[in-house]
This record gives structure tokens, C-alpha cells and sequence, in this order.
């Protein structure tokens, strides 16, 4: 087994998928989290089938409980952690903001927000405890639009979070960063813009693979990796 560690959330599907992938691809052992088991156990058979290894976590990042014992349990086996992806997000069903949904708005931030944090106290020492540690939020940083206010409120918590995370970093060998992919054919995506050429978009895959030739150029810590040049 590999002695580098990558721990990928929102692994089942999408952007997720794809860099779980590509770990596996560049030499780590992948700790995949994600809600939806069939999608873990596919991601798992196509690791496998390449030569990789992968552990299968599945988990409702709403479950603070489960996340501290997630932390513990990466503690006690590996005692470290040398990477970390956060691709996991909640896409709330967009709206005028005076008829938001009080249970998507809740969710979305709780998903979105929450979820980064909790890990974050979780996954801290792990990512300390590595000589080089890199942990990346995927984030949406577009500017304002009409209809997306809970959607746009919660990745806005998450990047406050994260930049402030950091930048309290910096003395350390840790680095936190964000990433900014383009417009991919996820189910996210979907949500948002049914009916749209999906064909025209950049596949998560070239994305995962851009991401990762960026990291190993070791950015610095709050650094923001744009990759949204990378067209279709």
C-alpha cells in the first residue's frame, strides 16, 4: 500500500469521482467518502482495476458525530494525512430569494458550509501530522446571480472558512487552497441548468487531471487554482 493518503468528499459522482480517480492514479490510497454506496463501490472497481486501492467511507456529512470518528479512525490506522479534496456540495433548488426554501437554504449551508468546517477540526491534525500536506475546497466563485442566493450565501460561508483556515496556516507546512473548475456535465450542473448542451462543457476527468499537475507544482497556501481556461 501507498504511503500517501488522499482523502476525496464527494467521491461517488462527478468532480469528485474523477480526482478520487486520479489519486488512485498518482500513486495514493484514497479514502472516499461519499452518501451514495453504489457509487463508491463503482468508483471502487474502477480504482482497483488500474492497480489502485481505495477505502470506502460512507458517510452523511451532516452527521458530526461520524466525521470526529472519521478523523479517529484515520488517526489510529494512518496516523496522517497527506491530501485533501473537498468536492461535496448541495445544489438547492433555485428560486427568488423572498420564496427560498427554509429546508434547502438550511441544508445548502449545513452541506456546503457546515460540512468543511466540521472536517476541518476533524482532519487538521491529520493534515499537520504529513511533511507536506495540501487540502483543496472546489469553489464557486462567480459573481452574484438572480435566483442563487442560498446556493451562492453557503459556498461564500465555505470560502470565508477556508481562507481563514488558511491563512492561520501559514506558519506551517500545510497548504489550504481553493480551486475553481469550469462549467463540467455533473448532476450539480444539472440542477441548475437542465436542458443545457452538456457535450459543450469540460469533462470533470480533464479537470481532475489539470488539478493535480497544478498541486504538484506546490501553489502556496490560499492560493487559488483557476482551471477554468480548460474548455471541451
Amino acid at each position: 500500500m501507498t504511503d500517501r493518503l488522499a482523502f476525496v468528499a464527494g467521491a461517488s459522482r462527478g468532480l469528485g469521482w474523477a480526482c478520487a480517480r486520479e489519486a488512485a492514479r498518482r500513486g495514493f490510497h484514497v479514502i472516499a467518502l461519499a452518501r451514495t454506496v453504489g457509487g463508491l463501490e463503482e468508483l471502487d472497481d474502477a480504482i482497483k482495476a488500474e492497480g489502485g486501492a481505495a477505502t470506502l467511507t460512507p458517510l452523511d456529512l451532516t452527521d458530526d458525530p461520524a466525521l470526529e470518528r472519521l478523523g479517529a479512525a484515520i488517526a489510529e490506522r494512518w496516523g496522517k494525512l497527506d491530501l485533501w479534496l473537498h468536492c461535496a456540495a448541495f445544489p438547492p433548488m433555485l428560486s427568488p430569494t423572498p420564496h427560498a426554501s427554509a429546508e434547502d437554504y438550511d441544508k445548502a449551508m449545513a452541506i456546503n458550509a457546515r460540512a468543511p468546517q466540521r472536517l476541518i477540526r476533524s482532519l487538521d491534525p491529520l493534515l499537520r501530522a504529513a511533511p507536506a500536506a495540501q487540502a483543496v475546497l472546489m469553489d464557486d466563485p462567480r459573481p452574484s446571480r438572480a435566483f442563487f442566493s442560498s446556493y451562492a450565501a453557503s459556498k461564500v460561508a465555505a470560502r470565508e472558512i477556508w481562507t481563514s483556515w488558511a491563512l492561520e496556516s501559514k506558519a506551517t507546512a500545510l497548504r489550504a487552497m481553493r480551486a475553481c473548475p469550469p462549467p463540467m456535465p455533473t448532476a450539480l450542473r444539472a440542477r441548475f441548468y437542465p436542458g443545457e448542451d452538456r457535450a459543450a462543457l469540460t469533462r470533470p476527468e480533464t479537470v481532475a487531471a489539470e488539478l493535480f499537475d497544478a498541486l504538484e507544482a506546490k501553489p502556496e497556501a490560499n492560493a487559488e487554482i483557476d482551471l477554468r481556461h480548460l474548455s471541451a
